[in-house]
């Protein structure tokens, strides 16, 4: 007689998900591609409906230690997000496949009641729960990206997954923006903001779960993907850790940018004449994302791993001089401040975005390392977050004389300069080991 099997949960093998997967195994590769691609897309953005609808608003008026209430909100953010990333190098880098979709709607929901309790607590006093906020948030990219990584076809799906997190930073925004103008107050609206992304959150992430996992050919192109214990992170840093250096600097500065134009999007968009327009945010969000998606979307087709993984750094050096370019075309007044903004951060993401799907994962599998993307992303990660919180208090307590625009403008000119040169020698490192291991 069979003992009767234990009920399944939506996030634990059942049944019903493993005729999914099979499906999904014997399905064409077009459609395995737009279901994972699609269901990643949707869970990574409705991650940011619990992440970003508050820089939408200004808290004009409110300061706290003589440091503006809004910066105060963002670098307690980016303060939890850049612990969790330093604590995810070990958290994902050792994660279980079966865990993540779990992880995932556990986490995400901490976000959202830190979001409540950020809205009962009176200003300025509420920062704290920011912080919390930002905490489990820095966890959720890689627990995604894990059901992506190592496949052959990575790059494509990774790469629609990537413009998640430009396109939906518009969105959120915009949701933000949008329930403010209909009344709601800035310390309630990202609560409610977040409440729109629930449903969608927990269906996406179901979904998601269903992936199978890769296939022998799979394998076999990408190397097999597997946790990574301490000695196996030792044993990779023991050998990539100097031509990480580099990598690693180049990436902390296009994260600070990348932070700065998502978190104060919202003032250059006012000091440039666009103070009540709701829409820009997601308008000129989607059109980068297509722009980053139309670059980088065939990486993919590229079949020799390590060609692959140094023309990344021919994609992140253009789109260092696409943000330098824009900025010197700005202010020759050849480029409208809209076309600027568009432009240079569509040259931002490029830059941003291999690292964050295709660089390491093409590097595990040119140098035949059998490990997982997850750690490299969280190590870089949590430096290129430490860097924001160090831009963001430098900016609040050296006191210059400044515009947004001028702000902006000297960021994107110095990153382009140092990162191209740094972007060079990483590469030229990367070269040498590759030559040693193959002779």
């Amino acid at each position: 007689m069979q003992s009767p099997q234990a009920p399944s949960t939506p996030f634990q093998p059942s049944n019903s998900r493993l005729t999914v997967q099979a499906r999904l195994q014997r399905s064409p590769a077009w459609v395995f591609i737009l279901y994972v691609s699609l269901s990643s897309f949707i869970v990574y953005t409705c991650m940011y409906g619990f992440r970003k609808p508050y820089t939408a608003a200004s808290f004009e008026g409110l300061s706290f230690f003589g440091i503006s209430y809004k910066t105060v909100l963002v670098i307690s953010q980016v303060l939890g997000y850049m612990i969790s990333k330093f604590y995810g190098i070990k958290f994902i880098g050792g994660m279980e496949p079966s865990k993540r979709a779990g992880f995932i709607i556990k986490l995400i929901l901490t976000a959202w009641l830190s979001l409540l309790l950020f809205a009962l607590v009176p200003a300025p006093y509420n920062f704290v729960f920011m912080f919390i906020n930002g905490l489990p948030l820095g966890m959720v990219w890689g627990l995604v990206f894990g059901f992506l990584e190592g496949r052959r076809v990575t790059e494509l799906m990774g790469a629609i997954l990537s413009t998640s997190f430009i396109f939906a930073s518009g969105l959120a925004k915009t949701v933000g923006k949008n329930i403010s103008l209909h009344g709601v107050s800035e310390t309630w609206m990202p609560f409610v903001a977040g409440a729109v992304f629930v449903l969608p959150l927990l269906l996406s992430t179901w979904l998601l779960n269903q992936t199978p996992p890769p296939t022998a050919e799979d394998i076999a192109q990408r190397t097999v993907r597997k946790p990574m214990g301490a000695e196996e992170r030792r044993s990779f840093l023991r050998t990539f850790g100097l031509a990480l250096i580099p990598v690693v600097i180049a990436y902390v500065m296009l994260t600070i940018m990348r932070d700065f134009t998502e978190d104060f999007a919202n003032e250059l968009w006012i000091e440039t004449g666009f103070r009540d327009n709701a829409g820009v945010f997601a308008r000129t969000s989607t059109i980068v994302s297509l722009i980053v998606l139309a670059v980088i979307g065939g990486f993919f087709l590229i079949r020799n791993n390590y060609r692959a993984f140094q023309l990344n750094n021919t994609i992140i050096i253009g789109g260092f001089v696409l943000t330098a370019g824009a900025t010197i075309l700005f202010h020759l007044h050849l480029l409208s401040p809209m076309t600027w903004i568009i432009t240079a951060s569509a040259g931002l993401y490029l830059g941003y975005v291999p690292y964050n799907c295709f660089y390491f994962e093409r590097m595990l599998a040119a140098y035949k390392v059998k490990g997982n993307v997850g750690f490299l992303i969280y190590l870089a990660d949590a430096f290129g977050y430490l860097g924001t919180v160090l831009v963001l208090l430098i900016k609040e307590f050296v006191h210059f004389r400044y515009s947004w625009v001028d702000f902006f403008t000297g960021m994107f000119y110095i990153s382009a300069i140092a990162g191209i040169l740094l972007v060079i020698w990483g590469s030229v490192l990367y070269a040498n080991i590759y030559r040693k291991l193959n002779h």
